[in-house]
């Protein structure tokens, strides 16, 4: 792999501007197809193969309704305990009803005094608002809408808030992709030395997300794609671009300080560290990939999105990189990197690779006991959908939500929907009845509502208020309940029973994530471990790789619980409110910080490997690893984690545990793991680090990423480096 990596280097370079124009061409090609064959984008979220996605489409055959479409509890109180019954207060309410009836999308606005959703003291009425599109596809200015028809209200001196999917506060546009950049271009300035060297990664980086997201427009005209697509596609693409270009870079300028000619050293960076780029960006697209076990179709779209902008960000480091080095020629040298080694100060890198040499068996014993405990809180950890519950105090989201709480009980904020298949059943009626009494039977339900059958008589719905809140554990044990019983309930009568509802959908979702995360898990380091095999042609290595890998995950699923869950650090980092994980946040996590963490560990372990190879003993191999490696490893783990962090600034609780968990795993692992962890261990294992039996020896085919290959290449050529 290493020559024909190191052809394709020094083709790039020498036909620069060839390469250049196929890729301006190739860009413009694809934003052409972009603009012609895009589509809107898709916020609608289903989940096959559940139960409650089982329902909603059983209701959308028979009524044309679907329980899972977007409603909104909009709740009016009364000033100072008095009664919303009196004239004045109660006409406001009923003109404020008119014009949410009258909004767009809005199907139908139920009415607080005929439907008797007014407390017992007359001082708080909750009217419902259902649309006739999920709650994900409302605009800004719908929300809006709603918020001002309801405000109608308070010319009356009553207080409205607004609660319920369709009235939860949209993601705004966050700074984080400007404050990565901007960290990416000072630390990339720091590494380099070169604002020129600088600006190249953020370049290519940039353009490879171009192509990502302008491919998303060409399949948004062919499949669903969210808008939460893209948002993942040019995060990701942000971020192994700027590395994979950095690794590039950094061994060319390496190269040239070895006394190579620029050509050459283009050949054999592309040829060295372009293999480590190729196996690394091979295990994120693995792990992006392998999201379509889950089995959710919007899970399996990003994955498959960001996946293919990480294998165009390969694609152009590979070949556009070189070529615009070509382009670039001394002005990408700016301070020598060998220059304190050859200065006899050894670099710091080195001075840390000796320390862990050192130090070894203490510095393994600590970590790994310190990140131990700290995953200790992962064994407490919960999933569950943003919901009202989990907005921050003094929002209307969240007074809303406490409003109806107080008034009507807790289970008022999360009511499942039963749906009853009555068509194999002799007697509808007496079976819709029946299962209305059974239903209000069931522990933890604190009401149940009038069966309402569709025109044919065959199917009915309930709406059944729990005795506790949507969040609650209870809650969860409910839905199972009543699903542990509907076997019951088809053996006696022949009635199919369904739970679904936004509650429910929201427990399904959870454990849909919960039992794919073990399978997910497999599938990625299985996959990883046979890529990795290869690689570095060695077992303990890959094993050590993605043990490690564990090790950091757990330890940031413990701390995100920690923060989030329990609380801990929360006025630190301005967590206002606890409540359950986000369901998808440990699958994504485990998705995107595999491909991360694999990314550090083979571009410094294939310069250990290489110094092996080339006959250094093993301690001086992780020393040599170091020297060359750590320097733009350290770097990378600080742009990835700064991109990540700055979504830590949104007042969303759900946005701030996204982008505390991805900035804490990248710490963890790049500097705990990969910076000691990792280190200690190959230095403690030896030479029994590279061993491979002799029938896998014979099995694994040999890549060559360490450029073993181009030792015997000539130091030096004809061409010198004024000449390009």
């Amino acid at each position: 792999m290493a020559t024909a990596l190191h052809r394709l280097g020094q083709f790039a370079f020498d036909r620069r501007w060839l390469v250049i124009f196929v890729w301006v061409a190739l860009l413009g090609a694809v934003g052409v197809g972009a603009s012609q064959l895009s589509g809107p984008t898709s916020e609608a979220f289903t989940i096959p193969g559940t139960e409650s996605q089982r329902a909603i489409d059983l209701l959308e055959q028979r009524t044309g309704a679907a329980p899972d479409n977007g409603t909104a509890r909009v709740v009016f109180n009364a000033p100072n305990g008095s009664s919303l019954d009196s004239g004045a207060a109660r006409q406001a309410v009923e003109s404020a009803i008119t014009e949410l009836s009258q909004l767009g999308h809005v199907v139908s606005v139920s009415d607080p005094f005929a439907s008797g959703a007014v407390s017992a003291d007359g001082s708080t009425a909750v009217a419902s608002v259902t649309y006739d599109v999920q709650a994900a596809e409302l605009t800004d200015a719908d929300q809006q809408r709603l918020f001002d028809a309801g405000d109608t209200a308070t010319a009356a001196g009553l207080r409205v808030d607004y609660g319920g999917d369709a009235a939860q506060a949209k993601v705004g546009e966050s700074p984080a992709e400007l404050i990565g950049l901007a960290v990416a271009a000072l630390v990339l300035v720091l590494t380099l030395g070169s604002l020129v060297a600088a600006g190249l990664p953020l370049l290519t980086s940039i353009i490879g997300v171009a192509f990502g997201l302008l491919g998303l427009g060409v399949a948004s005209g062919f499949t669903d794609v969210s808008s939460s697509t893209s948002t993942l596609a040019m995060m990701l693409g942000l971020a192994v671009g700027i590395d994979y270009a950095l690794f590039i870079v950094s061994r060319y300028r390496h190269e040239l300080a070895q006394g190579h000619h620029a050509a050459e050293a283009a050949g054999r960076a592309v040829g060295t560290a372009g293999s480590a780029v190729v196996f690394a960006g091979a295990t994120v697209v693995i792990a992006l990939a392998a999201l379509v076990v889950v089995r959710i179709p919007f899970l399996a779209t990003m994955g498959l999105a960001a996946a293919g902008t990480v294998l165009m960000s390969v694609l152009i480091a590979l070949t556009l990189v070189p070529a615009l080095l070509g382009v670039l020629g001394r002005r990408v040298r700016g301070r020598d990197p060998e220059a304190a080694g050859a200065a006899g100060r050894p670099a710091r890198g080195e001075r840390w690779g000796r320390f862990v040499v050192r130090r070894r068996v203490p510095l393994l014993v600590a970590t790994v006991a310190g990140l131990g405990l700290l995953a200790i809180p992962a064994t407490d950890l919960r999933l569950g959908m943003p919901s009202d519950a989990t907005a921050n105090p003094g929002t209307t989201q969240r007074t809303a939500y406490d409003e109806i709480s107080a008034a009507f009980g807790p289970g008022a904020n999360g009511p499942l929907v039963v749906v009853a298949d009555l068509t194999a059943t002799a007697h509808p009626a007496e079976a819709a009845a029946q299962l209305h009494d059974d239903l209000a039977g069931v522990a933890g339900v604190a009401s149940v509502g009038a069966a309402q059958l569709d025109p044919a008589g065959d199917t009915a719905v309930y709406a059944v208020t729990p005795t506790t809140g949507p969040d609650d554990q209870s809650t969860v044990d409910l839905v199972h309940a009543i699903r542990d019983d509907a076997s019951a309930w088809q053996a006696s009568t022949g009635t199919t029973v369904y739970v679904t509802g936004a509650t429910a959908v929201a427990i399904d979702v959870s454990d849909r994530l919960s039992g794919a995360l073990l399978p997910y898990l497999l599938v990625v380091v299985g996959l990883a471990l046979l890529l990795l095999l290869v690689v570095f042609r060695s077992v303990l290595v890959p094993l050590k790789a993605t043990g490690g890998f564990l090790l950091s995950l757990f330890a940031t699923f413990g701390a995100v619980v920690a923060v989030f869950q329990w609380g801990w650090l929360g006025g630190l980092l301005g967590v206002q409110t606890t409540g359950p994980v986000l369901s998808f946040l440990p699958i994504m996590l485990v998705g995107v910080l595999f491909g991360l963490a694999m990314d550090y560990e083979v571009f410094l372990v294939t310069r250990m490997r290489e110094a092996h190879v080339h006959g250094a003993d093993p301690d001086q191999a992780v020393v040599d690893g170091f020297r060359h490696s750590s320097r733009v490893v350290v770097a990378a783990a600080i742009i990835m984690s700064s991109v990540f962090a700055g979504f830590m600034f949104s007042s969303e609780t759900v946005v701030k545990s996204m982008g505390f968990a991805l900035a804490a795993g990248v710490l963890i692992d790049a500097f705990l793991i990969r910076m000691l962890v990792g280190p200690a261990l190959m230095s403690l294992l030896g030479r029994r680090a590279w061993l491979l039996p002799s029938w896998l020896d014979r099995v694994v085919p040999s890549v060559d990423v360490e450029g073993e290959s181009l030792t015997q290449r000539p130091a030096a050529g004809a061409r010198e480096l004024e000449t390009v």
